[in-house]
């Protein structure tokens, strides 16, 4: 483990810590948002805000509880972001979700007319700032939202925050697939995906 990036056992974490550090779930951004000042283990030498992987570990198991609350079909992920597409998808596949990814329509979520209309009973995002359309319909519609949140987010309408890298490839891979692995696990069912499964090839 390279000890200067961070230097945590964890217990019992779905994954072992160097698999986290690997997909660099902990590399924040260079700017801090109050809200998530609480979700940083510290700062590193070239300014970049380091994401505490304790935290994630245990918001990834509670919003996999949570979700596995709501029926399969009631679960929508939204993301904006590139890297974030292909596994968002995938993840919505695995559980039996829903995804709109790419361009978020306006009305999606409040307006039962528009084509694309759905009904979900819980929201995931990938990115409060590329996924606001989302968050404020859903927040419009009484919908609680889930959020994958780098340092510098604000977390405003967010019910659920997931501490995270949401723009690396690898880390939105590691994230969707533990979230996929443990829906599924508290639902009793197993898998044999792997996170290179959520993967897009470049």
């Amino acid at each position: 483990m390279n000890s200067n990036e961070i230097d945590i056992e964890l217990k019992e974490s779905l994954v072992p810590v160097e698999d986290y550090l690997a997909a660099g779930v902990h590399i924040g951004t260079q700017q801090k948002s109050q809200d998530m000042k609480k979700f940083i283990y510290r700062v590193r030498g070239d300014g970049l805000y380091i994401l505490d992987i304790q935290q994630t570990d245990e918001r990834i198991k509670t919003a996999a509880e949570f979700i596995s609350k709501f029926e399969s079909a009631k679960v929508l992920v939204v993301t904006s972001r590139q890297y974030g597409q292909y596994p968002a998808r995938k993840f919505a596949d695995a559980i039996g979700g829903i995804s709109k990814v790419g361009r978020f329509i306006p009305g999606m979520l409040t307006n039962q007319r528009a084509n694309e209309y759905v009904e979900p009973d819980v929201v995931v995002v990938t990115d409060p700032i590329g996924d606001s359309q989302a968050i404020n319909e859903a927040v419009q519609s009484g919908i609680p939202v889930i959020a994958l949140c780098d340092t510098n987010n604000i977390t405003k309408y967010i019910d659920l925050v997931i501490p995270t890298n949401n723009k690396g490839r690898k880390a939105l891979s590691m994230i969707y697939y533990l979230l996929t692995r443990e829906v599924l696990k508290t639902r009793g069912i197993t898998t044999s995906l792997t996170p290179e499964d959520f993967e897009i090839e470049l």
